[in-house]
């Protein structure tokens, strides 16, 4: 094998993995309430079942689904409803 097909095949493998662990990381998702703009909630709130029903920013009741451990970051996130 010439070196620059194996640089090739070292780079796919490489590669590869990352995409694995970051596939891995997507599919763990955590509801995260506080943290909405008005509008843009994934789904339901105290008074409504729908997405997108959220009436103001930052509505307690209101939650986006984001990657595990993101939301302990945020200003405002909160893993429970309020």
């Amino acid at each position: 094998m010439n070196k620059t097909l194996k640089a090739s095949i070292a780079t796919v493998v490489i590669l590869g993995s990352n995409a694995l662990v970051l596939e891995a990381h997507v599919d763990s998702k955590e509801k995260c309430y506080g943290v909405v703009k008005a509008g843009k909630n994934d789904c339901a709130t105290k008074t409504s079942s729908c997405a997108g029903s959220s009436t103001t920013d930052g509505q307690t009741d209101a939650f986006l689904a984001l990657p595990s451990g993101l939301c302990k970051k945020l200003v405002g996130g909160s893993l429970t409803s309020s």
